[in-house]
């Protein structure tokens, strides 16, 4: 494909709009009026954000700050159980809890009764099914024994785990060292625990990367033999996030090289065994994942690719993220003004979005693609009541790359080869109505 399709700037479609396009014209009395209107037994998701870290990663695209004492941590974990209770008051029924996500930051920087009374408060406030996927977001270098122990003992069943390279070059350049045996200890203890689910998240494009060296941490990977592998390309945002300015831009892939590493990683997965999902994510055949995408069933949210089929997804904490039937809510991003309004006993929400008619159904078309590189336009439009010719800019732009070879379309049907598997944000970006007003915000497609 071109080199102009590999360089452009494109949201990752974990959500439609994306968070950019948030703003306060949706706020907590909303949110308070949506979470009323939830119905008994909604099938629910909960994601609870730790936006800590003992040391911060150059390459890091989250929302995190450095702790080198507990202090700050445990004023932070009060403020989250306190917009727990809010959240919990606010109410009408009991939903049905089916996945619980703790991401960061660093998860495990809680002490570990912490962790365990967290998820004991949340099974107090929430009705929790028996078969839940509780998963946790795992530094490696950072657990304990006794953190694992208290993963296992408050029902963790899912971990992934940050690996990102095994290069100790590009670890120094992006100030994560962390070795292969200090991770493969992790993973024997975790599975010793009982918590047998394991995801291992890999990065393209980081600097003084080369593709002999990403194919070097997939092979020392796979003898690990974990359950999943999500393998993103390293976005390089140093105007938004400061700390990138660490990273040479001289020691950058260009996007031909990036195409390379990733291509080359995938190959040997798939060589390997493992199920190729979407974008970036691949998973052993038995796995639920991989078990969704041959049913149909595959999903796409804040954390990526999902089996997650849930009506509702609630987020606590700093800059948070939720979703609603009515639309999206995110939580004040600054923490110290997160906690002031949580102690003002007020829904910490900054800002959201309300969807339209037409924003669900061009969301549909756009995971659809996502997630099956596939979309069959007139069936998508004829579960939402919206004229169809809204999508005629669309449908033109389809056009334009079905004559360039990137996808096969008869005019409703969307099919990418396996060869533009790779550009599937391209695809999906044309049915977005928002694309051309914060281009400079997004990661580059490849």
């Amino acid at each position: 494909m071109d080199a102009p399709y590999r360089d452009e700037r494109l949201p990752r479609y974990t959500s439609y709009p994306t968070a950019p396009h948030f703003s306060s014209a949706v706020d907590a009395q909303d949110y308070a009026g949506w979470l009323k209107t939830l119905a008994a037994g909604t099938a629910t998701s909960l994601y609870l954000h730790v936006p800590f870290c003992r040391s911060m990663c150059w390459y890091c695209g989250c929302h995190t700050t450095v702790a080198l004492r507990n202090g700050p941590i445990v004023d932070y974990l009060a403020a989250l159980r306190g917009e727990i209770a809010l959240v919990a008051e606010q109410l009408s029924a009991p939903l049905d809890v089916r996945h619980i996500h703790f991401g960061g930051g660093t998860p495990t920087i809680l002490e570990p009764a912490a962790f365990v009374a967290l998820v004991a408060l949340l099974r107090h406030r929430f009705t929790i099914h028996p078969e839940a996927e509780i998963a946790v977001e795992i530094d490696p270098r950072r657990l304990e024994p006794a953190m694992t122990a208290a993963l296992a003992a408050a029902g963790v069943n899912r971990a992934s785990l940050g690996v990102q390279s095994f290069d100790p070059e590009v670890q120094k350049a992006i100030n994560r060292i962390q070795s292969v045996e200090q991770t493969a200890a992790v993973i024997s203890g975790l599975r010793a625990a009982g918590i047998g689910a394991v995801s291992f998240d890999l990065i393209y494009g980081l600097p003084k990367q080369t593709v002999q060296s990403c194919l070097d941490t997939v092979e020392q990977c796979l003898a690990m033999r974990p359950e999943r592998f999500s393998i993103f390309g390293y976005a390089h945002v140093p105007e938004f996030k400061k700390h990138q300015r660490r990273i040479a831009t001289a020691d950058l892939p260009d996007g031909e090289e990036r195409h390379e590493q990733a291509e080359a990683m995938a190959r040997n997965l798939v060589a390997a065994g493992y199920v190729r999902i979407g974008l970036d994510h691949f998973a052993l055949p038995e796995d639920p994942m991989a078990r969704a995408l041959s049913q149909g069933r595959l999903h796409r949210n804040f954390q990526g690719y999902t089996t997650d089929p849930c009506e509702a997804l609630i987020g606590f904490g700093a800059s948070a993220i939720g979703k609603l039937p009515q639309g999206y809510v995110q939580n004040e991003v600054v923490i110290g003004r997160y906690a002031e309004r949580v102690a003002d006993n007020a829904l910490p929400i900054a800002r959201g979005y309300r969807l339209s008619a037409e924003d669900r159904l061009r969301a549909e078309l756009i995971e659809r693609v996502m997630c099956d590189l596939s979309v069959d336009i007139g069936a998508v439009c004829a579960r939402h009541p919206v004229d169809p010719r809204v999508l005629a800019p669309s449908l033109s732009a389809l056009d334009a790359l079905a004559r360039e070879g990137m996808i096969d379309f008869d005019g409703s049907h969307v099919l990418l080869p396996e060869n533009a598997r790779l550009f599937v944000r391209k695809v999906a970006s044309v049915f977005d109505a928002h694309i051309d007003q914060l281009p400079r915000r997004y990661s580059r497609a490849v």
